[in-house]
């Protein structure tokens, strides 16, 4: 992990939202007036997508790809003026909240401000034309920053200078594809104008990774963007989370890809954990059934990282926003987990989540059983329990053997996310379909 990487990110809760589809107006206003609604939920940081305009040029949709940039130095009037965005920012700031907005760097749109005047600091095909390397994204065209000594590495910086005057962070588009040593020299340049500004990696699936390196392009791994990045995104697994979900992949896989991320990242290292984004299939598509549903969502909050909710996940939006399109949240009171959130969100900020030694097991009927261990420092003191977390990931009931996970806690718990108690005899639990997490106080059996 990067030096100065903050441990308590852990204990941290995000909120992705698409400003443009947030409301029905679509602006920035708009979503300042929503805020304390977010922040009801349980939230840390509002992370922004693109708030730039988006070009005009080999448009995808009607509207563009809010990632076919055409100046990263101006805001999508769409959305509103320069004082709208500042005054989200600082709405966002007087709720305790922190801004993290966008940035994607590897690409423009075909007639964005830098291919009209900077043209030089692009890729060219065999033919000298603009282009870009990964064929599906054929409304942009990509930068080369081969040359440190171009100008492009400037003016990006001076760029990110410009925008952390304002934001808290910036998630990182597709971070892997440009030069780690880009980003080592942009976290420490703009920490001069934002010493605690967030660095967020979205790092790609290792398939992605070795296909790339096979065209003789760059694709740097989690591991190399540790070294630059705060947080990096748990795309290593996601492809293993997708497989248990259809049926094409077991759920030892996936707790086997969890638990590597123990021993083949940096101590410290922090995961951004979700069940969906903006380029993924939504939750409640993938996991039907309200109970599997509240499972996975609790998993995820237990998980060790960062955890991050798209917005419309709240009230179990089933479809994926179109990022082309005017397509507005759809709020439903029926399907609302609101309560749920704010209930996981008080367990999130327990202090061990943030580093303990983490490991999951698998259970018999489709369940996972994660325990959060607490660690030694240096002054000799541990917390005084470990944390414990049972999820029923197919949403059914039954009574489960704990052996195969932790030996011998018969005895009597708390259930953390709504305050029932249940009993634990011959280290077997019977479930309801409903997820379970408890603290085991030290010298219980086991530690």
């Amino acid at each position: 992990m990067a030096d100065g990487t903050d441990r308590g990110l852990g204990n941290l809760v995000m909120y992705q939202v698409y400003p443009r589809n947030h409301s029905e107006e679509g602006t920035f206003r708009a979503l300042e007036a929503d805020l304390d609604r977010i922040r009801d939920l349980g939230i840390d940081i509002m992370y922004l997508l693109p708030v730039h305009p988006p070009g005009k040029k080999n448009r995808k949709g009607s509207l563009g790809s809010p990632y076919a940039i055409a100046d990263y130095r101006t805001l999508n009037p769409e959305l509103g003026t320069m004082e709208d965005f500042a005054s989200l920012v600082g709405a966002i700031h007087q709720r305790g909240m922190k801004c993290v907005m966008d940035i994607v760097y590897n690409h423009t749109s075909p007639d964005s401000w830098l291919a009209k005047n900077h043209p030089e600091w692009f890729y060219r095909t065999s033919g000298g034309d603009f282009g870009n390397r990964i064929g599906e994204w054929w409304d942009v065209i990509d930068l080369d920053y081969s040359n440190p000594r171009s100008g492009l590495w400037e003016y990006q910086i001076e760029t990110l200078k410009m925008w952390a005057k304002l934001v808290d962070g910036f998630r990182c588009d597709v971070a892997p594809l440009i030069p780690l040593a880009f980003w080592l020299r942009a976290r420490e340049e703009t920490a001069v104008v934002n010493p605690r500004c967030l660095w967020i990696a979205e790092s790609v699936e290792p398939s992605f990774i070795l296909e790339t390196r096979a065209r003789g392009m760059i694709c740097h791994s989690d591991a190399e963007m540790f070294r630059a990045f705060d947080v990096c995104y748990d795309y290593d697994i996601f492809d293993a989370f997708k497989k248990y979900l259809d049926g094409s992949g077991s759920l030892a896989a996936y707790a086997e890809g969890i638990n590597a991320q123990e021993y083949i990242y940096p101590e410290g290292y922090v995961k951004l954990r979700c069940l969906e984004n903006h380029d993924q299939s939504r939750a409640a598509f993938s996991i039907p059934g309200g109970a599997a549903l509240r499972n996975w969502t609790a998993f995820a909050y237990f998980q060790k990282g960062l955890t991050m909710i798209y917005a419309g996940q709240e009230w179990r939006n089933d479809f994926r926003p179109s990022l082309f399109e005017r397509d507005p949240l759809r709020r439903d009171a029926d399907g609302d987990i609101s309560s749920l959130l704010r209930a996981l969100y008080r367990i999130k900020k327990d202090p061990l989540l943030a580093g303990s030694g983490y490991e999951v097991r698998v259970l018999p009927g489709d369940m996972l059983m994660g325990v959060h261990r607490p660690r030694m420092h240096s002054s000799g003191e541990t917390a005084p329990y470990r944390l414990a977390g049972i999820f029923s990931l197919r949403g059914t009931g039954g009574s489960v053997s704990l052996d195969s996970a932790e030996p011998a806690l018969d005895g009597t718990y708390l259930n953390l996310i709504d305050g029932s108690s249940f009993r634990i005899e011959g280290n077997r639990l019977s479930l309801r379909g409903e997820p379970v997490i408890f603290r085991i106080p030290r010298g219980s059996p086991g530690k």
